[in-house]
């Protein structure tokens, strides 16, 4: 199997997996100068740090704006007073400990508070902080909780990110969800394809669960999160095929972040290798405005701009993907922007009367999110 004349083996697990080292505070790595440690373990003691060799070796650290760098290294910029930390109020969706329902046909299971690293704009980033109780390695309550709405027919596994659980763990949980006959869709949302793709690549157990498990009558999707076409390794696209092969679903989803992708040929180039390797862009998000998110934001006119110009770059099958706000009142879609309106309609919607409800809203260049767009009358 190739891909741009790369040749890759997707049978072959190594006899000997391939460990990536884990580093957890700024000052092991060395290629951050000495005087720039100490104010940067500050932030990271704020907001979680962890990375791994593997993807620190992505960065071009004579590129001070490199944004492999941007992506996974703390900012000073982090400590400016800015948002909240539950940007979509997902406390209010609620229904108890690490079980969400917002929307009436899918429940999410929030099953770890681990990442294998940890992107500094994450809307989810209080999950990580020491007082966290929202999340919960015990599902059974969840799993009691789908049982009893047959209306659930799509799972969310994520966190946190379930990828970095053992196999056999996953496997439990995947086992008990297969069970429930209403259930037709497990999706796993995961970074671990980027952040280490040989979770996927050098793991014969988690090969064999997704092989078993992913059928006809419950298909499993992996929703990755590739922000950037340099995190499309050799490994990385290797590990997307090898999921295809095992019968697993997979679609990318990622939101615009400055200094990231804020750049049209950028998420262009993203797009197409993702639908060339099987793994189409599902959705584009704006970056929520999440405590410590203020270097990451770009309003919303310009992400949605971006978005547009990426998308007349590329063919058909590369066009598919929606630019949306997930917002506390569902994932608002921005289907337009001229020079006095914003375009706008309820792709999911909370409150059922909503769903596919059009908004009209004046431009505004300024604004990065929702709360802030003004409704014409």
């Amino acid at each position: 199997m190739s891909v741009d004349g790369a040749s890759f083996n997707l049978d072959v697990v190594p006899s000997r997996p391939r460990r990536v080292k884990y580093v957890r505070t700024v000052s092991q790595i060395s290629e951050i100068p000495e005087d720039q440690k100490a104010l940067l373990e500050q932030v990271a003691q704020r907001y979680v740090f962890r990375a791994n060799d593997y993807y620190l070796k992505l960065i071009d650290w004579s590129d001070p704006d490199d944004p492999i760098k941007q992506l996974i290294i703390p900012r000073v910029e982090e400590l400016e007073d800015f948002g909240k930390l539950d940007a979509s109020d997902e406390g209010t969706h609620t229904v108890s400990r690490g079980v969400q329902h917002k929307y009436a046909d899918t429940v999410l299971l929030l099953c770890n508070e681990v990442c294998g690293a940890y992107c500094r704009y994450c809307f989810r980033k209080r999950l990580f902080m020491d007082d966290n109780d929202e999340t919960t390695h015990d599902v059974s309550e969840g799993l009691a909780y789908i049982r009893r709405h047959h209306e659930v027919t799509d799972v969310l596994l994520t966190g946190g990110d379930p990828l970095i659980m053992s196999s056999r763990r996953l496997r439990e949980i995947i086992f008990e969800l297969s069970k429930i006959p209403h259930v037709r869709i497990i999706r796993i949302g995961t970074k671990m394809p980027a952040f280490n793709p040989y979770r996927v690549l050098d793991d014969p157990d988690l090969q064999e669960l997704f092989r078993r498990y992913s059928t006809s009558d419950c298909r499993i999707y992996l929703m990755a999160h590739f922000d950037h076409p340099r995190e499309l390794t050799e490994p990385a696209i290797e590990g997307i095929m090898l999921l295809t092969r095992l019968g697993v679903q997979t679609v990318n989803q990622c939101p615009v972040i400055r200094g990231v992708n804020d750049d049209a040929a950028v998420l262009a180039e993203m797009f197409e290798t993702l639908s060339t390797i099987g793994c189409p862009q599902y959705y584009l998000f704006q970056c929520r405005p999440t405590s410590g998110n203020a270097a990451y934001e770009i309003p919303i006119v310009r992400s949605f701009q971006l978005f547009d110009e990426a998308r007349r770059r590329v063919s058909g099958l590369s066009r598919r993907a929606r630019f949306v706000l997930s917002h506390a009142t569902g994932k608002v879609e921005v289907l337009g922007i001229d020079s006095r309106r914003m375009y706008c309609r309820y792709h999911r919607a909370k409150n059922a009367a909503d769903e596919g409800r059009l908004m009209l809203f004046k431009r505004d260049d300024e604004a990065y999110w929702l709360d802030q767009l003004v409704s014409c009358s």
